[in-house]
């Protein structure tokens, strides 16, 4: 955190949080996905409560996680490798249609809790 109020001060506009690549998932699945995006929704939670500019939540970010990534604080999520690493164009479209679908289901809810 101390990093990110000094890049604040130092004139960044956006902080990026990262972590997947040091998470070692023990589980398959859902937990799996959830213990790989642990250390970058950890951070998107305490970053985006001591800065005032919008964090991105990246690394390890999947479908599963990146609606946690928001409820976290995060302003938006990072999602290279989980796109990148496909071997097919279709298995991208796919992939982020995934992603849309589940941060959908986050603003609908937030939406239906704002009325």
């Amino acid at each position: 955190m101390q990093l990110a109020t000094e890049l604040v001060k130092a004139g960044a506009d956006i902080i990026q949080t990262e972590g997947g690549t040091s998470a070692k998932p023990v589980h398959a699945g859902t937990l799996g996905l959830i213990e790989k995006a642990a250390p970058t929704l950890a951070a998107a939670f305490e970053i985006s409560r001591a800065v005032s500019i919008p964090v991105l939540c990246a690394s390890g970010i999947s479908n599963v996680t990146a609606p946690l990534a928001i409820g976290a604080g995060a302003a938006g999520i990072g999602v290279g490798s989980a796109v990148n690493q496909l071997n097919s164009e279709v298995a991208m479209i796919a992939a982020v249609r995934s992603l849309v679908e589940a941060l959908a289901k986050v603003e609908r809810s937030h939406f239906a809790k704002s009325i």
